[in-house]
C-alpha cells in the first residue's frame, strides 16, 4: 500500500457512514463553498469540481456556489468561518492546508480554533514543492548558497511563505521574499512575468497550470525546475532526485520540520463551520466519500490534471484533532521564532 495515498485506517472509517441520506432537506437550497484563495489555483479548481459532483450524491440535488475571499494566505477566510459564517448548514469552507500550523505558530493573528470545524473530507493530498525558473542557474538546492533569488507569496500564513522562509533560515540560503499575490495562480503569472523566480506551492498547483515549464524541448533547459519538497513521504508523481528538506537540514532542525510536514495531509476537501447541526456530518461524509470514489468525478478530475487521492473526514479530523493536542510547545516556539520572529 503506498503510504502517501492512505496515512491511516481511511477504508475502516468510510465504512461507518455508508448511507448517504440526508439529515436536512437539501431540496431548492443553495450550497456556498468558500475558498480563502483566488479561483485560478488548485483551491478554486478543487472547490468547483467538487460543487459539480456533491450535488448528485446530497438528496435534494442542491444547487453548490463557489466564493472566493483571498487574504493572509487563507487566515482571513478561516477567521471568518470560523467567527461570521452561517451555522446553517448550507455554508462549507474550503480549509486552508496551513491551516493547523497557522493556529499553532501566529495565535495573535489566527482567530480559529481548527479542532471545531467539522471535516467533511479530503479529495487530495499532497507535498510542497519549491520550483524555481531555470533562468536563476540554480539546478540544486545548494546552488542558492552562492545565487540569491526572489520568491513570491500569498502572505504569511501560505506555504508560499513557510518553505522559503525555513529553506532561508534552516539551509542558510540566499532568499527574498515579498508577498501580496493573490492566490497561486496569480503568483505563478507573477513568476512567468519575471516579477520573481520562484516558491513553493503544492505540486498540483505546478503540474495543472504550468505542467510544460517542466519540459526540456530542442536541447534547452526547462522553464523552471523542482528543487526541494517538504512532506510526510516524497510524492509520488515528483523525479526522484527532487530532495526531501527533512534530509537536508541539520538535526537540531528535524522536529519543526516534521511538524510543518503535515500541512499536505489537510489536502483539499471540504468543512464545516462551528455549531452547523451535528446531524448533517454523517450524511455529509458518506456523500463526499460516495463522491470521490465516483468515475465521473475521477474522470473529470484527470481530464482536469487534477489528482484523486481520497481521505474521509472522520480521518482527518482525527489528524487535525492530534495535531493540535500534541504538538510540541517547545518545537512550536522554536518555529514561530525562526519564521515569523517571534516567541
Amino acid at each position: 500500500m503506498n503510504r502517501f495515498v492512505k496515512f491511516g485506517a481511511a477504508a475502516a472509517l468510510a465504512a461507518v457512514v455508508s448511507s448517504p441520506v440526508a439529515a436536512m432537506d437539501y431540496a431548492g437550497k443553495t450550497i456556498t463553498v468558500v475558498i480563502g484563495y483566488g479561483f485560478g489555483g488548485t483551491y478554486g479548481k478543487y472547490a468547483r469540481l467538487m460543487s459539480r459532483h456533491l450535488k448528485r450524491f446530497i438528496p435534494g440535488n442542491p444547487n453548490i456556489v463557489v466564493q472566493s475571499m483571498p487574504g493572509a494566505g487563507g487566515i482571513k477566510m478561516t477567521n471568518y468561518a470560523y467567527n461570521v459564517m452561517p451555522k446553517n448548514g448550507i455554508n462549507f469552507l474550503v480549509p486552508p492546508d496551513a491551516m493547523v500550523v497557522s493556529q499553532l505558530l501566529r495565535p495573535k493573528r489566527v482567530k480559529y480554533n481548527s479542532k471545531e470545524f467539522t471535516s467533511i473530507g479530503s479529495t487530495n493530498q499532497t507535498n510542497t514543492i519549491f520550483v524555481l525558473r531555470s533562468d536563476t542557474g540554480v539546478k540544486k538546492w545548494d546552488d542558492m548558497k552562492k545565487i540569491e533569488v526572489i520568491t513570491g507569496n500569498t502572505g504569511p500564513g501560505s506555504t508560499s511563505f513557510l518553505i522559503p522562509k525555513m529553506m532561508k533560515e534552516m539551509l542558510g540560503l540566499n532568499i527574498r521574499l515579498i508577498s501580496g499575490y493573490k492566490g497561486s495562480r496569480k503568483t505563478v503569472l507573477a513568476m512567468e512575468q519575471g516579477e520573481h523566480h520562484g516558491t513553493g506551492f503544492n505540486w498540483l498547483a505546478w503540474s495543472s497550470s504550468v505542467p510544460h515549464w517542466f519540459e526540456s524541448k530542442g536541447g534547452k533547459p526547462p522553464f523552471a525546475r523542482a528543487i526541494l519538497q517538504t512532506g510526510v513521504w516524497a510524492d509520488p508523481d515528483l523525479p526522484k532526485d527532487v530532495p526531501m528538506m527533512r534530509d537536508l537540514v541539520d538535526a537540531k532542525y528535524q522536529p519543526i520540520v516534521s511538524f510543518m510536514a503535515t500541512l499536505g495531509i489537510i489536502g483539499r476537501g471540504l468543512a464545516l463551520p462551528p455549531g452547523a447541526p451535528k446531524d448533517i456530518v454523517a450524511p455529509l461524509r458518506a456523500a463526499f466519500d460516495k463522491m470521490a470514489k465516483d468515475k465521473a468525478y475521477k474522470d473529470e478530475a484527470k481530464k482536469r490534471k487534477l489528482r484523486v487521492i481520497h481521505t474521509p473526514g472522520a480521518e482527518v479530523q482525527k489528524f487535525i484533532n492530534e495535531a493540535i493536542d500534541n504538538a510540541n510547545p517547545q518545537v512550536v516556539a522554536a518555529a514561530s521564532k525562526m519564521i515569523f520572529g517571534t516567541k
